[in-house]
């Protein structure tokens, strides 16, 4: 007799150094009881996150595969070979939800063609917690992760996503590698039109959060350093 596929789980993190339980549910906590096989995108810190959550949880009994962007897709489908065996299995990433801008998207994929339950668990997403604190068009918006490195056609792509944010009337939302925030509010303040809205969300959820919408012109006065903080950037052309 085959036995009843296990669930996969996703399960989501703080998005920084807070306290598991005052951003996560309950829920949360309850699953991570439950479950000793887990998909991390770093065995260190899912470690760390699951002994915060679950303090007396044996940590030689968990089992962790390791999924990140160097992982051949070749490895993925026996990665879930514990939900064939009737086992559930949790994915974590390294901050927020699994699967959003984060290599378990490939996990989950593949739970789907096997048919295994994908059950997504409540926690901060810093994508949507930036785009409700930023004012713009939460009915059509856009994420498209990291703009080019080179400063020309990065500056081309900004131009392009202002000028699909003023045709669709879609908000912009893209992120950088956090010690190259700085260089790129430079860019965009050297591109966008002045009139055109800017928000900055940074360090999203922790108690040095900041989050502030104004026009590309007066960002030009205002003093802000991002230099290796979180940050998500999110442009609106009216």
């Amino acid at each position: 007799m085959t036995p009843q596929l296990g669930n996969l789980y996703l399960i989501p993190c703080p998005l920084g150094a807070t306290p598991p339980l005052e951003v996560l549910p309950l829920s949360v906590k309850k699953v991570i009881e439950l479950i000793d096989h887990y998909i991390v995108e770093h065995e260190k810190n899912a470690r760390r996150f699951i002994k915060e959550i679950v303090p007396k949880k044996s940590q030689p009994d968990l089992k962790l595969q390791t999924i990140n962007k160097f992982t051949d897709a070749s490895e993925i489908p026996q990665m879930l070979a514990p939900c064939f065996e009737g086992i559930h299995m949790g994915v974590i990433s390294d901050a927020g939800c699994p699967g959003v801008a984060d290599p378990g998207a490939a996990i989950v994929s593949q739970a789907h063609l096997n048919g295994i339950r994908v059950i997504p668990l409540v926690g901060p997403s810093s994508l949507l917690l930036a785009m409700m604190a930023s004012g713009f068009n939460g009915q059509n918006f856009a994420f498209n992760g990291y703009l080019p490195i080179e400063k020309q056609e990065r500056k081309k792509e900004i131009k392009r996503l202002e000028r699909l944010s003023q045709e669709l009337g879609q908000s912009q939302l893209f992120i950088e590698t956090p010690y190259r925030n700085n260089q790129l509010l430079e860019s965009l303040l050297q591109t966008l039109h002045p009139d055109t809205q800017l928000c900055i969300a940074s360090d999203i959820t922790l108690s040095s959060e900041f989050i502030l919408t104004q026009p590309a012109g007066l960002w030009k006065k205002t003093k802000v350093d991002l230099h290796k903080r979180p940050t998500l950037f999110i442009i609106h052309k009216a």
